[in-house]
């Protein structure tokens, strides 16, 4: 696992470096007469402000940046880095009345038991959702004509390239294997598009 924390404090060079092994899970290394590939699968995990300030959206603390000083800061992440990022998740402030209750979430022996049955799901299909071929990851979801119809529509609302598409569904059926359900519905597809909310943010969509 490799976690960036402050993601958009590193230079978009280095961040688009990240874009090939994410995409292969090998880094390609290529020196005069020279080649060389090295494993690299790893899961990025990363944490980011939605402004320089950090404030933007909070509704106890008033933002101090600009609206040129916000776009600058969201467009050091390019499109093509975003469309490797499966979960894009805003996560507010909490009040201080939600930090200190005490509330009963469920365990986590519960969520280990969920999350070994859908690896144990996805193995029986041949592999692991994150590494199934674009053939057989359609042949997974197996999206009747409406389906098709219908995520076509938001994917050319939302601007989301063919790679996003892939990892929509890829995630769709994550969702539909962790509650038991031999395929994506709708509801799986519309909860894995609402975890792309950097891509809705940033395309103004």
């Amino acid at each position: 696992m490799l976690f960036l924390d402050e993601l958009p404090e590193f230079s978009r060079h280095v961040l688009e470096v990240l874009r090939q092994p994410l995409e292969t899970g090998e880094i390609h290394l290529a020196r005069a007469s020279h080649e060389r590939r090295y494993p690299a699968q790893f899961q990025l995990v990363a944490a980011m402000n939605p402004c320089p300030c950090g404030h933007l959206g909070d509704p106890r603390q008033r933002c101090q940046c600009t609206a040129s000083q916000i776009q600058r800061y969201q467009a050091r992440l390019s499109g093509p880095l975003l469309d490797r990022i499966d979960l894009q998740v805003e996560v507010p402030a909490l009040p201080p009345e939600q930090l200190t209750a005490q509330t009963q979430g469920e365990s986590s022996e519960a969520v280990r038991e969920r999350v070994m049955a859908a690896r144990e799901r996805q193995m029986a299909r041949g592999a692991l959702n994150s590494q199934l071929s674009g053939k057989a990851l359609e042949a997974a979801c197996a999206l009747n004509d409406e389906e098709r119809a219908w995520l076509a529509g938001v994917l050319e609302k939302l601007k989301l390239s063919a790679r996003a598409y892939h990892r929509v569904l890829r995630v769709a059926l994550t969702l539909a294997d962790l509650q038991g359900e031999p395929k994506p519905t709708q509801p799986h597809l519309i909860e894995a598009i609402g975890y792309r909310q950097l891509d809705r943010m940033l395309k103004g969509t």
